[in-house]
């Protein structure tokens, strides 16, 4: 297959780049990482006229740390760069145990971060963990930028926030609270293809011994990342195996799963408290010893 005939260009800095969207609008699109553009425009699903090739940006390849303790990613940063850059895996522990995940290496070394999110495929990885880690985003125009909240992002299925002649440029996650663990698990026929289920948990353990409100944000359940209200029931509970079974199974009552060629709603809805309950375990227990890795609750 080979996509329709398109114009191409490429922009030596973000003024010219957003400059291009504005002139061109919804006939434009964005080329990062090609990982998710190209295969559709090679069957023809989507038809831009205009590429605007964003590769020679280098102000939006960039991670660093705030003075506040946040990690701020450019929307050109490589997925596969997420895996070993030290900040992440002390700032974010959440994205650093998700990456991996995500499609196979060869994906990795050129699919970005913003390209990923600005996708919004229901069944990536990296939305439902910006939503569990509660990012913003960074929204650029030519004359103007705003913020979004990730759980504001995301509208359905491939649909975002994004007007047109926007472009997602950063992505800030708050600091890493003291005493909270997350955990990141999905389930695939194989490494590497698309999860029938997953799940992003974080959860906050204080000096007492007690839980507080914990987060759990799903993927592939759903037509965006669906954060289920169940999880602070974890508030003011100690730890246990029971606690997290409970709320694993009323987590499950608020998820409304699609049947399909990969698994039955039932099947997904079965997945979802499994992978719920064994998430929260794995939190907690990190949240209280995280230098000790996974010991403590069994799942």
């Amino acid at each position: 297959m080979k996509p329709a005939p398109f114009h191409y260009e490429r922009p030596a800095s973000l003024d010219e780049a957003l400059q291009l969207l504005a002139r061109h609008g919804d006939e434009g699109k964005i080329l990062a990482g090609g990982q998710s553009l190209i295969p559709v425009m090679n069957f023809r699903l989507a038809q831009p006229a205009v590429l605007i090739d964003v590769n020679r940006l280098g102000e939006l390849d960039f991670v660093t740390s705030g003075d506040d303790g946040s990690l701020r990613l450019g929307a050109l940063v490589r997925q596969a760069r997420l895996e070993r850059e030290d900040a992440v895996a002390r700032r974010a522990p959440l994205l650093a145990e998700a990456v991996p995940s995500i499609a196979h290496p060869q994906i990795r070394n050129r699919g970005t971060v913003g390209g990923s999110l600005a996708h919004a495929d229901p069944a990536a990885e990296l939305p439902s963990v910006m939503v569990a880690l509660d990012a913003r985003f960074r929204l650029a125009r030519a004359g103007g930028e705003r913020w979004v909240a990730a759980a504001e992002f995301f509208g359905g299925l491939f649909a975002t926030a994004l007007e047109p002649g926007e472009m997602l440029v950063e992505i800030e996650i708050p600091p890493w609270p003291a005493r909270h663990g997350a955990c990141f698990l999905e389930l695939s026929r194989r490494h590497g293809d698309y999860a029938m289920v997953g799940v992003a948990a974080v959860t906050p353990v204080g000096e007492d011994g007690r839980c507080g409100p914990s987060r759990l944000v799903y993927m592939s359940v759903g037509d965006v990342p669906v954060a289920v209200a169940a999880g602070r029931q974890t508030a003011g509970e100690v730890p246990s195996r029971d606690l997290f079974a409970a709320v694993a199974a009323a987590a499950v009552d608020e998820l409304e799963p699609a049947t399909d060629i990969h698994a039955t709603a039932e099947y997904r809805r079965h997945l979802a408290a499994v992978l719920a309950r064994r998430a929260l375990s794995k939190a907690a227990a990190r949240a209280v010893a995280p230098a000790a890795g996974d010991p403590g609750m069994p799942s």
